[in-house]
C-alpha cells in the first residue's frame, strides 16, 4: 500500500488510472452505455462501437461488460488491431483452440464458425473485444464485417465490441465504410463529464477507497471545480487528484487544499484558472489580516498599558539632550514594505494602467532621444559646410549657407 493511502487512513489507492471494476463510475453516460451494450450482447445484435476522447473509461467500459457476464461468455481480447484480416482471422481461430487446415481466409473462417456454433450450443456467447480499434486499416474493417455476417438463422454467431477515439468515426462516416456502418447495432459515444458529474466522480472513488468528502477542504473543491469546470475525462480527474493527494502528502497535510490542488496542475504542465483563486483567497486573508491589525491598534489607543504609562512618566527625568521617547499609540496599521506585491481584486485595471503610463513614457523618451540627434546632426553638418566652404566666420558661413 502506498504511504499516502496509509496518511489519509485509505483503504487502496483511490486515483489509480487501472481499469478496475470496482472503482466503475456507474452514472451518466458510463451508466447509459453499459446497459445499452448489455442488452445488445443479451438480444445477440452483433457489432457494437464505442467512442471517446483519450481516457474517457473506454477500457474500463469493457471491463464492466466482461463482469456482468462471467459464466456464458468466452471473451477474446485483443489490445489493438492486428495488421490485416488474414492476421485478424488466425488470431480468432488460436482463441478459440482452432488449428487452421489452411491459411487461406475461406478456410480458417469455415473453422472460426464451427467453433462458434458449437460455443452458441453450449448456451454460451462469444465476445470480441478490440481496443485502439481507430488503427485499423480497411482490410481489418472489412474484415470485421466479414465476421458480423456470421449468423445461424436470426442469431448472430459472434459479438464484437469496438473501442476506439473520434478517429473511428471518420473512417466509419467515410463513403466506401458505408456498407460496415449499416451493420452497427449500437454506436455510442463517450463525452467529457460536466463539472457537477467531476465533482461526484471525485467523491465516489474517495468513498470507494474508504475516505469522505472531507478529506479535501471547501477551497480544495473550489479547485478542482475551477481545474475542470470546461469538463474532463476520467483520466485527467484521476491524474490531477492524486497528484493532489501527494502533494499534500509530502506537506504532511490531512486534508486537500486549493494550494495543494494549484501545485499539483503545476506539476502535470495543466493551464487553469486555479492560479487566479489562489490570489483572490491570498487577498483575503491579507485583508482579514489588515481589519484584525486595525481592530488591535484601536483596542491599545483606548486601553493604554500600565506598562507604558510608567515609561511615559520616566520619560519626563530624561535629560533634554536625549531624544524624547514617543510612546503615543496610533489608531494605523502597520505598514510593512513587501518584496513581493500581491494582486487585489480591483487591482487588475489599476496595473494596466501603470504598465500602459509606462510604455507612453518611454514612448517619450525615444521621441526626446531622437529630436537630440536630429538636432546635433544638423548643427554638426553646419560646422561640416562651414569648414568646406572657407568661410571667414560663423556669420559669413551662415551668409554663404542661406546664399546657398
Amino acid at each position: 500500500m502506498h504511504m499516502y493511502s496509509q496518511h489519509f487512513n485509505l483503504n487502496r489507492l483511490p486515483f489509480e488510472n487501472v481499469p478496475d471494476p470496482l472503482f466503475f463510475y456507474d452514472h451518466g453516460d458510463h451508466a447509459r452505455i453499459r446497459k445499452q451494450i448489455s442488452g445488445s450482447l443479451l438480444s445477440g445484435r452483433g457489432l457494437i462501437v464505442v467512442t471517446g476522447p483519450i481516457g474517457s473509461g473506454k477500457t474500463t467500459l469493457s471491463q464492466m461488460i466482461k463482469s456482468d457476464f462471467p459464466d456464458n461468455i468466452k471473451l477474446i481480447w485483443m489490445a489493438e488491431p492486428p495488421a490485416n484480416s488474414s492476421d485478424l482471422y488466425l488470431f480468432l481461430a488460436q482463441e478459440l483452440g482452432v488449428q487452421p487446415t489452411s491459411a487461406e481466409k475461406t478456410f480458417v473462417m469455415r473453422d472460426i464458425r464451427n467453433a462458434l456454433l458449437r460455443i452458441n450450443a453450449e448456451g454460451k456467447k462469444c465476445l470480441v473485444i478490440m481496443d485502439e480499434s481507430h488503427l485499423m486499416t480497411e482490410d481489418v474493417i472489412n474484415g470485421i464485417r466479414l465476421l458480423n455476417n456470421l449468423e445461424e438463422g436470426s442469431t448472430k454467431l459472434i459479438q464484437l465490441l469496438l473501442l476506439g477515439q473520434e478517429e473511428l468515426m471518420e473512417k466509419i462516416n467515410r463513403p466506401e465504410m458505408a456498407p460496415f456502418k449499416q451493420r452497427i447495432a449500437a454506436l455510442e459515444t463517450l463525452g467529457k463529464m460536466n463539472v457537477d458529474r467531476v465533482l461526484q466522480y471525485i467523491k465516489h472513488r474517495i468513498h470507494v477507497a474508504g475516505g469522505t468528502p472531507e478529506l479535501i477542504s471547501d477551497t480544495g473543491w473550489e479547485a478542482l471545480t475551477i481545474a475542470f469546470g470546461s469538463g474532463g475525462t476520467p483520466r485527467t480527474i484521476n491524474s490531477l487528484c492524486d497528484r493532489s493527494l501527494n502533494v499534500a502528502y509530502e506537506r504532511n497535510k490531512t486534508i486537500v487544499d486549493a494550494q495543494d490542488v494549484y501545485e499539483a496542475t503545476q506539476r502535470m504542465g495543466m493551464i487553469t484558472d486555479v492560479f487566479h483563486y489562489i490570489i483572490l483567497l491570498n487577498n483575503r486573508e491579507r485583508k482579514n489580516q489588515e481589519t484584525h491589525s486595525s481592530a488591535t491598534g484601536t483596542v491599545a489607543q483606548e486601553s493604554t498599558p500600565p506598562a507604558v504609562e510608567k515609561v511615559q512618566a520616566a520619560a519626563h527625568t530624561v535629560k533634554k539632550t536625549e531624544p524624547k521617547i514617543n510612546l503615543e499609540v496610533r489608531n494605523e496599521p502597520l505598514s510593512i514594505p513587501e518584496e513581493k506585491i500581491e494582486l487585489s481584486e480591483p487591482s487588475y485595471d489599476d496595473i494596466a494602467k501603470v504598465i500602459k503610463a509606462k510604455y507612453d513614457q518611454k514612448g517619450l523618451m525615444l521621441s526626446m532621444a531622437v529630436l537630440a540627434l536630429s538636432i546635433t546632426a544638423f548643427i554638426a553638418s553646419i560646422f561640416f559646410f562651414c569648414h568646406r566652404s572657407d568661410s571667414s566666420g560663423v556669420l559669413d558661413c551662415l551668409r554663404n549657407l542661406m546664399g546657398f
